[in-house]
């Protein structure tokens, strides 16, 4: 009769045939890649050529609506902060700010600014308040308000008078931007390029928007301010959800609008349109202006270039 086999002879056998079992499959994975699965990032160069392949998408639409030179474009690709979905993604590096940047060949054209250069004059009060040259309750005064929410030009003008254009004109300059918006006897000028210089400075709080306090309330009479046809309307047009902070002018033929828009997954940009000519009068302008966010925002954030993206990062 056949001797049994006893149950720790049975047991140390069953173990000796796993480990061989487990070093048979670990060999066999590692041979024919069945182990787990890891994504490597894609190179700088990788990146490097999407982006550009975004950049020369959007350049080659921004040149087409303004190649008549009676509009103005000015983009600038904010990104996103850590603390939100797009900024905590493995896909935030490729929207890393200013990577995206596209103006249009007129950006530093100087055009009339209509009403938008009253961010000249919000800039210079915060300026004046970080100096102690100024006392912070005129951010609390209704003409500072009224100025921003219904773009009402009281207290510009009387801001301007009492300050000065020469002065004015010394301090934008100082910022970098557009050095001579105001003369005597002309309505005010500036570019696209130099009004969305201005929007990224608020955006990232550098001088004079280095205030945080001061910079929020600016921020909030800017996100309720009630002329929300332009840009507020393309960026939500194109993504519902969109958020806009923006400040818009309009004069004889002169449609402009400067704001930044941040996207329900936390991607930020700023964007400037500029228009005039075509018979334009009132806000007849700012449906353009609405029509071109919606594009730009379309080409830059939409699904195709979002699909592209993600593929590039998880190949």
């Amino acid at each position: 009769m056949a001797e049994q086999i006893r149950p720790a002879t049975r047991s140390k056998a069953t173990k000796q045939y796993r480990q061989v079992l487990i070093f048979m499959l670990t060999t066999f994975a590692l041979l024919f890649g069945m182990g787990t699965v890891a994504y490597a990032a894609p190179t700088q160069s990788q990146i490097s050529t999407q982006q550009k392949a975004v950049k020369q998408h959007l350049q080659q639409y921004i040149n087409s609506v303004t190649k008549d030179g009676t509009v103005s474009v000015s983009f600038y690709n904010l990104g996103a902060n850590a603390n939100t979905t797009a900024g905590a993604s493995n896909t935030a590096s490729f929207y890393k700010a200013g990577q995206l940047a596209v103006e249009s060949p007129n950006a530093h054209k100087a055009y009339t600014s209509a009403s938008t250069y009253k961010m000249f004059i919000v800039a210079n009060i915060l300026s004046r308040i970080d100096a102690g040259t100024l006392n912070k309750s005129v951010l609390k005064s209704t003409g500072f308000k009224e100025m921003i929410l219904h773009s009402q030009n009281g207290f510009a003008e009387s801001y301007l008078a009492s300050y000065g254009l020469s002065n004015m004109n010394s301090f934008v300059k100082k910022q970098g931007w557009y050095s001579h918006p105001f003369a005597a006897g002309r309505a005010a000028r500036t570019t696209s390029a130099t009004l969305v210089s201005v929007m990224r400075k608020l955006d990232q709080a550098r001088y004079p928007f280095d205030n945080a306090s001061n910079r929020s309330q600016v921020l909030s009479l800017m996100a309720h301010q009630v002329y929300r046809s332009g840009i507020p309307a393309g960026a939500n047009q194109a993504l519902k959800g969109a958020a806009t902070t923006d400040k818009v002018g309009w004069l004889w033929s002169y449609n402009n609008d400067a704001g930044i828009v941040t996207l329900p997954n936390g991607q930020r940009y700023a964007i400037v349109v500029m228009t005039h000519g075509h018979g334009q009068s009132g806000f007849s302008g700012f449906p353009k202006i609405a029509r071109i966010t919606k594009n730009v925002q379309t080409i830059v954030y939409g699904k195709t270039t979002t699909n592209q993206v993600n593929q590039l990062y998880a190949d």
